[in-house]
């Protein structure tokens, strides 16, 4: 097929931001989901810059958040979830 990659490991992404390349790990965010709700979800997904530190989430990881957060208990604080649970 054209404009895929057969190993998409071998496809270095950028940082918009500084230009630097994004790499893959996993890491725990903080999300704010009212006035009082933090939810921090753990074991996440993301490409990280190599310099400047900017991060993004892939559509499919974003897509599985959003569904998350809906599902959190509105009256609390602070709620820990991991993403692979």
């Amino acid at each position: 097929m054209e404009g895929r990659f057969e190993n998409e490991e071998a496809f270095i992404m950028k940082c918009s931001v500084c230009g630097s390349n994004l790499t893959s790990l996993k890491t725990d965010l903080p999300f704010k989901v009212s006035e009082t709700t933090i939810v921090i979800v753990k074991g996440l997904p993301i490409f990280q810059c190599d310099n400047c530190s900017q991060f993004l989430l892939g559509d499919t990881v974003l897509n599985r958040v959003e569904t998350i957060l809906t599902k959190v208990d509105a009256t609390a604080e602070l709620e820990v979830i991991s993403y692979a649970a």
